[in-house]
């Protein structure tokens, strides 16, 4: 991703809190609108906020270009413009929840924390949750965000319907009925239209328990690769890639599981942990999740921190490539081997499995994949020099980007991978003929202008 396209680093510049950024377009001063990490400077403070469907059916009609922002935790420059920015944010309310059909209709700018709790509360929960819940529900599934275990999709295969405003200011549903249209829509990168209402599949509620072990050997991971992740209903590997180890090993647990994950004191080397820890060991486990085997419900297991809080101040930079599930031990060593060249300005690696889905712009469609995420220190300079060198050693695998975390695969490349994206474009054409929601980001990686 080339710098001069969206990167604005302050090296002395504080971060900016998870919430700060939710209320810029109400303050008088017109600060500088930035994403959550405060990496990427928007190209306009122009942000209006949409109470209703008509809000947004008016603002769409009158509004030749803009894009909506939603929680701002995309670290690159999917949702960036400079013309206008419309915001979902104060519709957050459940719309209809049905114990008959197992689905919840919510408006779009609610979060998993908002819905999580609502959904236990009433009997049911979500497949699975990301590792932060203070993301928006239509964001992270128009990104394909996801969270781990070998038999779990990510959070957009949950999603079962959806309402939106196409350019002309039409609202349309769409549902699993439509076919290739919805199966195109779901992780729609932003580029169809303005997601107003989702509808998400729903199960009857579960409790979760959580064990962390620390420093298993990376040999014994190679050996035993499928035998660990299917350990628990959802497990991470997390590697700083100094050695030939595995930092910690978080396995999460229904304890309603056929086979129930048995808490031995070794696991494969590992040793089992004696108190809570923060992925990065170093910091303080106060605002991750509970560990220890201590029972509780879905959506207070499954993210790695907890809803209550802020999980840092956002100092960070992310990337992440999926490859397919057969290729996970080789894309693994090969990160490995680059060690000298990462280690120096990360600060954790996780490792999650994800099942295949039939979404069209999915990095798991058709395919099981591993995920290989980078939370970076904030060197801007360091990680466009680190990116390309990963990228290069994961080409071999079939490597494809998170959507909404840093990457310089070039669009060639994405092509190569991505075998629908040509009936993408073609329902972008159909829903957007003026290219309204089209931005610097969707020209360079989808429509190559």
């Amino acid at each position: 991703m080339n710098k001069r396209t969206f990167i604005k680093l302050g090296s002395a510049a504080a971060a900016t809190p998870l919430i700060s950024p939710m209320l810029a377009w109400a303050s008088q001063e017109k600060e500088k609108l930035t994403n959550w990490a405060g990496n990427l400077q928007y190209g306009t403070e122009q942000l209006t906020a949409a109470s209703s469907s008509e809000d947004v059916q008016r603002f769409v009609k009158e509004h030749s270009k803009f894009k909506v922002l939603g929680t701002r935790h995309c670290f690159n420059d999917i949702a960036n413009n400079s013309d206008q920015f419309l915001s979902l944010k104060p519709q957050d309310k459940v719309i209809a929840l049905d114990a008959k059909t197992r689905t919840v209709t919510i408006e779009a700018g609610m979060t998993y924390g908002q819905l999580a709790p609502y959904l236990h509360q009433n009997g049911f929960a979500l497949h699975n949750l990301a590792s932060l819940p203070h993301i928006s529900v239509a964001g992270a599934c128009s990104t394909g965000t996801h969270g781990s275990g070998e038999k779990n999709g990510n959070l957009a295969t949950a999603v079962s319907g959806l309402e939106m405003v196409l350019a002309s200011g039409e609202t349309r549903t769409i549902s699993q009925k439509d076919g290739d249209t919805f199966y195109g829509a779901v992780i729609g990168l932003g580029a169809l239209g303005v997601i107003t209402r989702i509808t998400l599949d729903l199960q009857p509620t579960f409790t979760m328990q959580q064990w962390v072990y620390e420093n298993l050997p990376l040999d014994q991971l190679t050996k035993n690769f499928d035998e660990i992740e299917a350990a628990g209903y959802s497990v991470s590997l997390f590697t700083d890639w100094r050695g030939p180890r595995l930092n910690e090993v978080w396995i999460k647990s229904r304890r309603d599981a056929e086979h129930k994950f048995n808490a031995e004191p070794e696991f494969y080397g590992g040793k089992l942990a004696t108190r809570n820890l923060h992925p990065i060991i170093e910091l303080s486990a106060e605002n991750c999740t509970e560990q220890m085997g201590v029972p509780g419900p879905w959506y207070e297991r499954l993210p790695h921190f907890r809803m209550g809080f802020t999980p840092s101040a956002g100092k960070e930079l992310q990337s992440e490539y999926f490859v397919p599930r057969q290729h996970a031990i080789e894309a693994i060593l090969a990160v490995q081997q680059l060690h000298e060249v990462v280690s120096p300005h990360l600060l954790i690696s996780e490792i999650r499995t994800i099942a295949a889905d039939n979404l069209w712009m999915s990095p798991c469609y058709k395919q099981d994949c591993v995920a290989i995420h980078f939370t970076w220190k904030q060197d801007w300079p360091a990680v466009s020099k680190a990116m390309p060198v990963i990228e290069r050693e994961l080409f071999p695998f079939d490597v494809r980007p998170h959507w909404g975390k840093l990457f310089t695969i070039s669009r060639d490349r994405l092509k190569q991978h991505y075998q629908k994206l040509p009936e993408f474009i073609e329902l972008c054409n159909q829903f957007d003929p003026k290219g309204k929601f089209r931005n610097a980001f969707l020209n360079r990686n989808i429509f190559g202008s």
